[in-house]
Order: structure tokens, then sequence, then C-alpha cells
């Protein structure tokens, strides 16, 4: 499975969704995940992939992450994944 496959996955459980309803452009907010499931997605990835997210909860905004939208995710974990290798 690949990192994009992955990803859905993690935020479609989260969202409580099936994977094939998981559009690259939709936010998380989109999705129906609240600032708790977006920290726990975070997490999942985090786990999946045995990366750490620079994510910071309590100023998102001001996060070098972005999660601006379920394709911008994508394209982050992909980068932190190439940087680990």
């Amino acid at each position: 499975m690949s990192v994009k496959e992955k990803v859905i996955q993690i935020i479609a459980e989260q969202a409580l969704l099936d994977a094939a309803d998981v559009r690259l452009s939709a936010t998380l907010e989109d999705l129906g995940i609240d600032s708790l499931g977006v920290v726990e997605s975070i997490f999942a990835i985090e786990e999946e992939f045995d990366i750490e997210v620079p994510f910071n909860a309590n100023a998102p905004a001001e996060s070098e992450f972005d999660i601006s939208s379920v394709s911008a995710i994508i394209s982050a974990v992909e980068a932190l994944v190439a940087e680990q290798s």
C-alpha cells in the first residue's frame, strides 16, 4: 500500500468513512474531523510511518505540517518519509 493509500485510510477511519469517500481536495473539517480527531490522525500517521510530524495542536496554523487538505497531508507525509530514508 502506498503512502497516499495509507494516509487516506487513516483519515477515513478517523472520519468514520469509507476510504473511497475521502476526496483529495477535502479538508479535515469537511470530513467531520474535529481538533481531537486531527491529533489522533497525526498520532496514527506517526505510528504508521515511524516519523515525527512537526504539528503543534495548540497552534495548528503555525505548524510546519500542512493540514489544509487531504492532498496537502499526503504530500507532507511523503516528504517526511523521504527525509527519513
